[in-house]
């Protein structure tokens, strides 16, 4: 379980075609306090540490077919910079929204407008993630917590701090980028319920 909360942005250093998977190598600032089998929400998909590289500063995740087929990590490059984000632990306090890691469809960059000290971001949304949504309502966007600032027809906007644009990612994605989504929990288990009434 994660927060959405970006704890810090990687690096790709490598990257390893394994046929059908793949093994990516990441810097890591917080490389020194994982351990094997531990969690990470990388672009808001939950992967697990399978090797460390301590003198290196990097871990290696495995993704399988699945991970690249329906996730935008395929899409990545050596060189490419992803958030990253720990566990949540039970004494944390939770800023952003309940975030599983577990992507639920892609989305693309529409818009990634300087307005004033904030930026606006607007994501094109397949139908699939938009039912989830409404204004004023959480999505993760490659795993940063966000509120819904405006709902349109195929697409959602946010506003972004200068804090938020800086400590993640976002400033270095182009128009057209591939998006990890990941809709409300609670709005999936909503639909669920009602489904089996």
């Amino acid at each position: 379980m994660f927060t959405g909360l970006v704890e810090a942005t990687g690096t790709i250093t490598r990257i390893t075609d394994l046929g059908d998977q793949a093994r990516y190598d990441i810097a890591i600032p917080f490389t020194s306090e994982l351990a094997l089998g531990d969690s990470v929400a990388t672009n808001g998909c939950c992967l697990t540490v399978a090797a460390l590289e301590l003198d290196k500063g990097t871990a290696s995740f495995d993704l399988l077919h699945q991970t690249l087929k329906v996730t935008s990590l395929g899409s990545l490059k050596q060189g490419s910079t992803v958030n990253l984000e720990r566990a949540l632990l039970p004494t944390q306090r939770l800023g952003g929204h309940f975030v599983q890691g577990h992507v639920d469809g892609t989305g693309s960059l529409i818009d990634l407008s300087i307005h004033g000290q904030d930026h606006r971001l607007e994501i094109a949304l397949p139908p699939e993630i938009i039912k989830y949504c409404i204004p004023k309502g959480s999505l993760a966007i490659d795993g940063i917590s966000l509120t819904i600032a405006e709902l349109l027809e195929e697409s959602a906007v946010f506003w972004i701090t200068p804090h938020t644009y800086q400590e993640t990612h976002l400033h270095s994605l182009e128009i057209g980028s591939p998006i990890n989504l990941e809709a409300d929990l609670l709005a999936k288990y909503t639909e669920r319920l009602l489904e089996k009434r």
